[in-house]
C-alpha cells in the first residue's frame, strides 16, 4: 500500500510563514529581515522564532553585519533549504492529485454502497402528499 501524500510534508517547512520565508528567498542570493518582515506582514519575534526553527533545520543561514553604522541580519537559503521547498512543493502537487480534477465540485465517497456524484447516480426528490 502505498503511503498517503502528508506523510512526504515537511514539518519544518510546512508551517505558513515558514514556507512564506522559503519561497521568498528561493531565488534571491540573499535578502535581509526588513525585507522579509515587510513583505510577509510579521513582526520581529514572530520572523525571528521562525527563522531560528529554520537555520535549526539547516534550511536557512543568517549573517549579522554592521555596515553604514547600523547592524543588518541578513537570511540565506541553504541547499538543504531549496531541496526542502522543492520536496514540499512536490508533496502538496501530489496531495493535490489525490483530490481529483475539481476538488470543490466533485463529491468523494469512500462507500462503495453509497452513490455519489462521480458515479453518476442521483437520488430522487422525496415526494410529499
Amino acid at each position: 500500500m502505498t503511503r498517503h501524500p502528508i506523510h512526504n510534508l515537511n514539518d519544518d517547512v510546512h508551517q505558513r510563514v515558514r514556507l512564506g520565508i522559503l519561497a521568498s528567498l528561493d531565488g534571491l542570493a540573499k535578502t535581509d529581515f526588513n525585507h522579509l518582515k515587510t513583505t510577509l506582514e510579521l513582526t520581529d519575534g514572530n520572523l525571528g522564532r521562525h527563522l531560528q526553527a529554520l537555520e535549526e533545520a539547516g534550511l536557512v543561514s543568517q549573517t549579522r553585519t554592521t555596515g553604514d553604522g547600523r547592524p543588518r541580519t541578513w537570511i540565506k537559503i541553504t541547499t538543504k533549504g531549496r531541496r526542502a521547498l522543492r520536496d514540499e512543493i512536490q508533496a502538496l502537487q501530489q496531495l493535490f492529485g489525490e483530490l481529483g480534477p475539481n476538488p470543490t465540485t466533485t463529491a468523494r465517497n469512500t462507500d462503495p454502497q453509497t452513490p455519489t456524484a462521480q458515479s453518476g447516480a442521483t437520488t430522487p426528490p422525496s415526494q410529499s402528499g
